[in-house]
C-alpha cells in the first residue's frame, strides 16, 4: 500500500508548533477542556489560541456542551507527539526558525487601509461634534495642526491595544492576519506600541524602506525587527 507523503507532510506541519503539541497534551489529560481552560493553562491570548486551534481541525472536536476534546487522529498524533519526545532526548538536531505563513504586503495595506477607515471616521464624527459644540459656545478655533496629532496619537494607542490584546486590530481580523512574537512567545502591548510607532505617517515611508534593506522576509518594517515582530497570515 503506497504512502500518502503529502498527507505525512500536512500532519507534521500541524504538530510543528509547540503550542499546538501543549494543546493536545492538555486535552489528553483532562479530557474535555473549555476555551477558557484552555487559555488559562497555557498563558495565551485569545487571538493566538483560536488560530492553532483552527489548525488542529481533525485531531480535536468540540463536544455538545462546546467543550473541546481529542478525535482519534488526536490520540495518534499524541502517541507520535510522545515518541518524538522521548526520541528527542538524545537526538541533536540543528536548531532552525520555524517558517511562519508570513502575511503579503498587499494584504497587510489592505488591513492597515482598513483600520485606518475605522478611525479617522470615528475622529472625524468627534471632531465635528466638538467643533459644532465650540461654535455654539466660546467660538473656538478649528486648529488642524492639533487635529493631526490627536489623530495620530488614537491611531497608536487603538493599535497598540487591540494588538497588545488578542494579536489583531479590528482590520487584520477582517483580513484575516495576526500580529505574533517571532521567538513564539506571548506578544506584550509594550511590543505592540513599539512595533506601530512605525504606523505614525511621516514615518512610515522610513520604516517599510529601512526594513526592504534588511533582507529578512519576516520583517516588512523596520520597528517589526526591533519589536521581534511578524504578521501572518492565518487565512491559508
Amino acid at each position: 500500500m503506497s504512502v500518502d507523503q503529502e498527507n505525512i507532510s500536512r500532519i507534521l506541519s500541524v504538530l510543528s508548533h509547540p503550542l499546538r503539541r501543549e494543546i493536545l497534551l492538555n486535552l489528553s489529560q483532562k479530557s474535555e477542556l473549555s476555551f477558557t481552560d484552555l487559555m488559562n493553562s497555557l498563558n495565551v491570548d485569545t487571538g493566538k489560541l483560536s488560530f492553532h486551534i483552527r489548525g488542529l481541525v481533525g485531531f480535536i472536536d468540540q463536544t455538545p456542551k462546546g467543550k473541546y476534546r481529542l478525535t482519534q487522529s488526536g490520540e495518534n498524533a499524541l502517541r507520535l507527539i510522545r515518541a518524538l519526545e522521548t526520541w528527542a532526548i538524545d537526538a541533536e538536531v540543528p536548531r532552525s526558525d520555524v517558517m511562519l505563513s508570513l502575511a503579503p504586503l498587499r494584504r497587510r495595506a489592505y488591513a492597515f487601509m482598513i483600520d485606518l477607515g475605522i478611525v479617522f471616521s470615528v475622529f472625524a464624527i468627534a471632531t465635528l461634534m466638538s467643533n459644532l459644540f465650540s461654535f455654539f459656545g466660546d467660538g473656538g478655533a478649528f486648529r488642524v495642526d492639533l487635529n493631526v496629532i490627536f489623530f495620530v496619537i488614537i491611531f497608536w494607542v487603538y493599535c497598540t491595544l487591540l494588538e497588545g490584546f488578542a494579536g489583531q486590530t479590528l482590520g487584520k481580523r477582517v483580513i484575516g492576519l495576526v500580529v505574533v512574537r517571532v521567538d513564539r512567545k506571548r506578544l506584550t502591548y509594550d511590543q505592540a506600541g513599539v512595533r506601530n510607532l512605525g504606523k505614525i505617517f511621516l514615518i512610515l515611508p522610513f520604516d517599510m524602506l529601512v526594513g526592504i534593506r534588511l533582507r529578512d522576509k519576516r520583517y516588512v518594517r523596520y520597528f517589526d525587527k526591533f519589536a521581534g515582530t511578524a504578521v501572518i497570515d492565518i487565512q491559508l
